[in-house]
């Protein structure tokens, strides 16, 4: 204690003396503020005054400040009066409002709506079986699913860790060079493996062929990338169709998948060099169990290698969300979609973890962008890396013949019914003539579904089934007497199966796999659950999330992820469902989709909805191909511009080429504002091919524009049709709404506006929201219809994309109602105006409107401290840290400015606490800027200060300020301190340097 009173004192005589101090009054807030039930029968669980971080009074002072005595007088100075719409629209009358405990049991009734049956359907989703020690530290734990992309290293160490490990993991069961971080799903994973395959001959060649082999889905999200990209998708025999010469001189790619949909595992090696020889890239499909075992695609010529990672260790849930991988060759790595982690080094030369490569995203390239990845499945793919991580190579070859021997049994066991396997060699997979026995297959199903069990359907004498770590002995006695039963045959018992011999290998020697896999030390050490728990914990302890702090990232929205809203996710009734189950056995699903669909129509004022899109940006893509549809539709295909203004959203770019439009800029007035005579001007000038419009409203600049329905108008009156951006939809709720201010279409991003947690990285949901004219162009999908009678190819793998996480915004919306829902976006818009009013005469607030308002976020520029002192944006990110803070978005929309946006979930005390933070070290850099502090060596550029530097000797220590300056420079930071694990990064060495795989035994043995 001795030693803590000494660190109290030498801090306290350091703290500043204006700093706002923190009182009794200030921590006591607790339950106290919620507010009194309306009678006595009313429900004292309200999530409202849960998720709403300010209480009445709090609302009151910020308002107070801001100079108003109402919420409706501050609204109605924050959002153009024309575009208000009335506070009915979204109220408890259009939306009632569920108490928590009614929510839990409202869930439960749907839940046991689901019927619960054994599903053997396979096509790439699996039963699997989720290491309790994974499920209750990773997928529940807010320690993993709060935090944010990493963009911020020395905070976020622990999870970048554990995306290496799983690239590591992909690189070697593929035997590939690279590997990144996840992709959305297997589908959309070989859509991005196409383009890169037609970019790769500079669009020369415009040919892709498909195998037949190839999951229906995949194919029907080919088509859809193709479209817009003029690929010429081609499906057939990829084994015999490449002898056509004509087709070989086209050809810029062939997509084979191993084992294929049929289970049928074949030689590739000849057709990959046949690929090569024509010039083009050769991409597999593959399963990573399946790897274990088989010869992995690196050995015999693939190019690049993707599909799903969710068999290690992530359950169905209706379809996802799950970890797509994808790796590649060497030579193709900086061509390569999605983030990718490196290893690189801090500015005292300790290795450090970082995002590599970054300028080759869509927010820097824009329209220059082949792929408009802006997230990935950071939470899936975490998951599916622990899972390697636990259980080791040793037990995953062992799970491996475990799956692969019963799939042997089964097969052995069903022909000597009479019905004939299609293929001799398979891993998991069987697909059965069954015209010998059965009248049809349709007789084959209806045993199985006596039987609680569901077999793939694929045509009237075609039946396949798919095993899984799941599976056990009693369950394929259950699937061999289906067959059985058919063909009236007596039943079969476990006994009768132990008696057969040991199956050999269906698998040809020469596609066995010889080569060694994962042998790096993290994947053979942590295999108890004591060292498993340690290590999860251990990892993320290094990571900043909102178990920590607020997390104030501008366009993001970080807001409350609530406990009671997670719960469901992981209940089996929800969790195990095959996305392919039929209709009947989903009526609980079903129905929050339906609910979930009919609240974002009531939110956003249109008509219809699509739960397809897995990401914001997939629903902006998924949102310009309905409008393609549309004009198509009309007679008018040839419409193919699209104008966006420089204050959109950086993807918008890359989604409207990928749509296969050509991009126009817009330009801004210097207040921020849309310049709606640049605007008139183009759309005039391109009248005859205007396709579409991309606005971001609020605009990224932070400001509600008094012209957004003006500019919807021009585009209107010029035949094109409007795509507004809903990134920032958390500031319309119940004051405004996309179809009030003209627009056409809009995607929401229900990991922002509808609380589904960012999980450092993904998963997210991107549904889009249309008026009625665009409705029937929704997208459908190959194997589970969806959409309207005119609808778009599958833009995701599953129907409802990563549906088991709409659970989440369905009950969010439930449980706030429509009044709770309005009062949050009115309280986000609160926060914000207070922090401006907060940080002003302190740092420059680059755009407000009229009335001196910002929306849900301000962005603040910096640029005047680079002119007098060479301080960047970066120095003031990094100096956040020490405060215990996430740095807001850095260098974007505007590369001098940070993008603010604090959320209605955090409380006065939280904000003021930021605030504070802000205005310190703008005195900190004020001192540099007055010559007290060296400009080259600060507390702001030698930020953050990690442990291991404020434990440097008296002799190492060699900056004008103290330690005391460096890690504690507010008081609060005594009690409460978050620690960055590493020093500043170096990006470019990173870069320089790349490597993107775990330590080596070697390496890790020299580390020590």
């Amino acid at each position: 204690m001795a030693a803590f009173r000494n660190l109290s004192s030498l801090v306290s005589r350091n703290v500043p003396r204006n700093a706002r101090s923190v009182s009794l009054k200030d921590l006591s807030r607790g339950l106290a503020t919620a507010k009194a039930p309306s009678s006595l029968f009313a429900s004292l669980d309200t999530f409202s005054d849960r998720h709403i971080g300010p209480d009445d009074s709090e609302a009151a002072h910020m308002l107070s400040k801001l100079g108003y005595d109402s919420m409706d007088a501050f609204v109605a100075d924050t959002v153009p009066e024309k575009i208000r719409v009335s506070a009915t629209s979204v109220s408890n009358e259009t939306i009632p409002a569920l108490s928590e405990s009614e929510l839990f049991q409202r869930a439960k009734e749907l839940g046991r709506a689901n019927k619960p049956f054994k599903s053997f359907i396979g096509m790439g989703y699996h039963n699997a079986v989720v290491p309790p020690v994974i499920l209750r530290n990773i997928m529940e734990s807010p320690a993993w699913y709060t935090p944010y992309t990493p963009y911020q290293p020395e905070i976020s160490q622990g999870r970048l860790e554990s995306l290496v490990n799983f690239q590591t993991m992909v690189m070697s069961l593929t035997s590939m060079d690279i590997a990144n971080a996840s992709l959305l799903d297997e589908a959309t994973a070989a859509a991005e493996g196409m383009v890169m395959a037609f970019t790769g001959t500079n669009g020369k060649k415009r040919t892709f062929f498909a195998d037949s082999g190839v999951s229906p889905q995949s194919i029907a999200v080919l088509r859809t990338r193709a479209k817009g990209f003029g690929i010429n998708l081609v499906v057939g025999d990829a084994l015999t169709a490449l002898e056509d010469e004509t087709l070989r001189a086209d050809l810029c790619g062939v997509l084979v998948q191993y084992p294929d949909v049929n289970g049928a595992v074949k030689d590739f090696s000849g057709l990959a060099e046949t690929v090569h020889a024509s010039g083009a890239l050769l991409v597999c499909a593959t399963d990573l169990l399946a790897l274990t075992m088989l010869k992995p695609p690196g050995e015999w010529g693939a190019d690049i290698v993707l599909g799903n990672s969710a068999r290690f260790g992530v359950p169905a849930g209706y379809g996802g969300p799950h970890a797509a991988f994808f790796a590649c060759t060497d030579k193709l790595k900086r061509k390569m979609p999605g983030r990718l982690i490196g290893r690189s080094r801090d500015v005292h030369g300790k290795p450090a973890y970082r995002l590599a490569l970054q300028t080759r995203e869509q927010h820097i390239r824009r329209e220059k962008a082949t792929s408009n990845i802006c997230t990935s499945q950071a939470l899936l793919a975490n998951m599916a890396a622990m899972y390697a991580v636990y259980h080791g190579p040793a037990s995953l070859q062992r799970i491996a013949y475990k799956v692969h021997s019963f799939a042997q049994i089964v097969k052995a066991a069903v022909e000597t019914y009479g019905y004939k396997a299609v293929s001799s060699q398979f891993f998991d997979t069987v697909t059965f003539d069954v015209s010998g026995v059965a009248k049809d297959a349709e007789a084959i199903h209806a045993a199985a579904l006596a039987a609680g069990i569901n077999l793939r359907r694929i045509n009237e004498h075609h039946v396949g089934l798919t095993l899984d770590e799941s599976v056990g002995a009693e369950d394929i006695v259950a699937l061999i007497n289906v067959f059985a039963s058919a063909a009236s045959a007596s039943p079969v018992s476990l006994s009768d199966l132990s008696s057969t011999a040991p199956p050999v290998a269906a698998i040809p020697e020469s596609l066995r796999r010889t080569s060694k896999f994962l042998p790096h030390p993290v994947f053979n050490t942590h295999h108890s659950e004591t060292e498993m728990l340690r290590y999860i914990y251990h990892l993320q302890s290094k990571d900043l999330g909102l178990v920590h702090a607020m997390i104030p990232l501008g366009s993001c929205t970080m807001k409350l992820n609530s406990t009671s809203s997670m719960i469901p996710l992981t209940w089996p009734e929800f969790s195990s469902i095959h996305p392919f189950a039929p209709k009947d056995q989903v009526k609980g699903y079903e129905q929050v989709i339906k609910e979930l669909e009919e609240d974002l129509c009531k939110i956003t004022g249109f008509h219809a909805c699509s739960l397809q899109p897995n990401s914001g940006a997939a629903g902006e893509y998924a949102g310009l191909s309905v409008i393609r549809a549309y004009h198509e539709s009309r007679g008018q295909g040839h419409r193919d511009i699209c104008l966006i203004p420089v204050s959109a959203h950086g993807t918008n770019p890359a989604s409207a080429v990928m749509a296969g439009l050509k991009v126009v800029p817009v330009k801004a007035h210097a207040d921020g504002n849309l310049d709606l005579e640049d605007l008139k001007t183009k759309a005039e000038k391109h009248k005859d091919n205007l396709a579409a419009f991309m606005i971001t409203y609020p605009s990224t600049f932070g400001v509600f524009e008094h012209g957004v329905q003006d500019a919807c108008k021009i585009i209107h009156d010029n035949g094109g049709q409007v795509y507004l951006d809903g990134a920032n939809l958390n500031a319309q709720i119940g004051v405004t709404n996309p179809a009030t201010c003209g627009g056409d279409v809009c995607h929401m991003n229900l990991h922002k506006t509808f609380a589904i947690p960012h999980g450092g990285g993904g998963p997210g949901v991107g549904p889009i929201c249309v008026a009625e004219h665009l409705a029937p162009f929704l997208p459908t999908h190959p194997i589970i219809s969806t959409g309207g009678d005119k609808a778009i190819n599958a833009v995701a793998a599953a129907p409802f994309g990563s549906a088991s996480i709409l659970l989440i915004s369905w009950a969010y919306i439930k449980m706030l109602g429509g009044t709770g829902l309005s009062d949050s976006s009115k309280l986000a818009l609160l926060n914000a105006n207070y922090m401006a009013h907060r940080l002003s005469g302190h740092y420059n607030l680059r755009f407000k409107n009229g009335k001196g308002r910002v929306a849900h976020e301000l962005l603040i520029d910096l640029a005047e401290f680079d002119k007098a002192a060479g301080l960047k944006v970066n120095d003031f990110a990094k100096r956040l840290q020490d405060y215990g803070f996430h740095p807001p978005t850095c260098s974007w929309p505007i590369s001098t400015c940070m993008l603010i946006e604090p959320t209605e979930s955090e409380t006065l005390e939280e904000i003021d606490r930021f605030c504070d933070a802000m205005i310190q070290i703008r005195k900190e850099a004020e001192d540099i800027i007055a010559g007290k502090q060296p400009k080259d060596n600060n507390v702001l550029k030698n930020a953050p200060h990690p442990i291991s530097v404020i434990a440097l000797s008296e002799e190492e220590w060699n900056r004008p300020y103290s330690r005391q300056t460096a890690a504690y420079p507010m008081p609060w930071l005594l009690e409460k301190k978050f620690w960055p694990t590493v020093s500043r990064i170096d990006d470019a060495y990173g870069d320089l340097h790349l490597i993107c795989d775990c330590p080596t035994v070697e390496e890790s043995a020299s580390s020590l």
